[in-house]
């Protein structure tokens, strides 16, 4: 129930926490080549990632995860982002969620009273939850991230070479 909340409550303040990877991406020295990606079109990226992680979550079967960072990786590859700093986005939207998570969670649901101490490690149990629920969406959005940028790859160099260990010789 809480988790849910949380989700939320990061859902309602996309536009913030796309603001901000925004402005990291922009002046991180290890995202340079991010500066050639039209800002709009990132900033969509960046603003789903954050505004459909409740349903991507939710979505225990992992299509729309892989189709959505597919789709991205195969998209930077072609043009010209080394995977490297396609990584590394990933790891800053990943960052700015969690510290927003970190800084405002507790505080935003307990508003103005005082939390009673048995809802506390209730409310802590969630944050926990929540971590391993994002950590486990970012570590599967890396891996189709990935995906997509070496089928791009393949597909840029022409097909991939039947091994013989794959023909049975």
């Amino acid at each position: 129930m809480l988790t849910r909340r949380l989700l939320e409550l990061i859902e309602t303040h996309a536009d913030r926490l796309t603001q901000e990877a925004l402005k990291d991406l922009a002046s991180n020295p290890k995202t340079t080549s991010f500066r050639r990606v039209a800002v709009n079109e990132l900033e969509a990226r960046v603003f789903a990632a954050y505004h459909n992680l409740g349903k991507w979550i939710s979505d225990r079967s992992e299509d729309a995860i892989r189709a959505e960072y597919e789709r991205w990786g195969a998209t930077r590859r072609r043009e010209g982002i080394p995977l490297s700093e396609i990584v590394y986005a990933l790891i800053v939207i990943k960052h700015h969620l969690r510290r927003y998570v970190r800084d405002h969670a507790l505080v935003d649901f307990s508003g103005d009273r005082v939390i009673p101490e048995d809802l506390i490690g209730v409310q802590l149990y969630s944050l926990q939850e929540l971590n391993d629920t994002v950590e486990l969406f970012f570590d599967r959005a890396m891996y189709h991230l990935a995906r997509g940028y070496e089928a791009e790859t393949r597909g840029a160099v022409g097909p991939k070479p039947v091994s013989e260990s794959t023909t049975g010789r």
